[in-house]
């Protein structure tokens, strides 16, 4: 049976080792409270490492599955930019490269939908800035809290401000729905935890869902991760999306796609 307990804090900071006979402010990770930190500097130089652990430890040592099998042979061969309904959504919206350019990304899905990509969304920008910037929230995951809830505060508050961006339907109510969503820990959308690009791709499996959420997360702030500019990439998926590459042509172009830009590479 596996164990689920995690261990005690080591008995120092995991970064300079200092004990806490030298310091009084070693403090837990906020997420799996197995491993201690005497400053936020510590922990952001440790986070790279720490991070795929601490998923682990959070959970209780439950073993999930990850993505390096299913998704190492998951190439962008496929030229299909209308695939299956995500194995995650309720509905299948066709055609979401062109619905990110008019804005209407979120229009016509379930609610719960609506909850999922946008909290999706705000987890991968927030791991795309740390890990391209490292500029993080204090006030977030990244930062030692338990949870990043007043930055999705943050960005719904932003996503609000454009207009057509939110569904007809969106209001406070579901603005308070839609934060209890990603603080509903038997969500995997969870507010709690980190995600990276192939946690994406293996939840959803849809191997273009992170460029969607990138470019959703873009249209919300007003940029891309470093401030890129995602117009050009989304423009030729629209060509696609409209039948603008074939055959060959479209393998060749999206594996540019993919190779050359931070919203599909990375």
């Amino acid at each position: 049976m596996a164990n689920t307990t995690a261990p005690a804090p080591a008995s120092g900071c995991a970064t300079c080792q200092k004990t806490s006979s030298e310091t009084l402010n070693l403090k837990n990770c906020a997420q799996c409270k197995s491993i201690q930190y005497c400053s936020r500097d510590c922990q952001k130089a440790d986070w790279k490492t720490h991070k795929k652990a601490c998923a682990l430890l959070a959970s209780g040592f439950k073993p999930t599955p990850t993505s390096t099998s299913s998704t190492s042979g998951n190439t962008n061969t496929n030229t299909n930019t209308n695939p299956p309904t995500p194995k995650i959504l309720e509905k299948s919206i066709p055609n979401p490269f062109t619905r990110l350019d008019s804005k209407t990304y979120l229009h016509d899905r379930p609610p719960t939908d609506v909850y999922k990509l946008l909290v999706d969304a705000f987890r991968l920008r927030q791991e795309d800035d740390y890990k391209f910037t490292s500029d993080v929230d204090s006030d977030s995951i990244y930062g030692g809290r338990a949870h990043s809830l007043p930055g999705f505060r943050r960005f719904l508050g932003l996503a609000s401000s454009r207009p057509g961006l939110l569904p007809p339907w969106w209001n406070d109510d579901s603005k308070r729905e839609c934060e209890a969503y990603g603080m509903n820990k038997d969500n995997w959308s969870d507010l709690r935890t980190c995600v990276e690009k192939h946690d994406i791709i293996e939840h959803y499996g849809d191997s273009r869902f992170p460029m969607q959420l990138r470019m959703l997360g873009e249209s919300v702030y007003g940029t891309g991760p470093m401030g890129q500019d995602g117009t050009g990439m989304r423009k030729m998926m629209m060509m696609q999306e409209g039948g603008g590459f074939t055959g060959a042509e479209s393998v060749i172009s999206t594996s540019h796609i993919d190779m050359s830009g931070l919203f599909a590479s990375r």
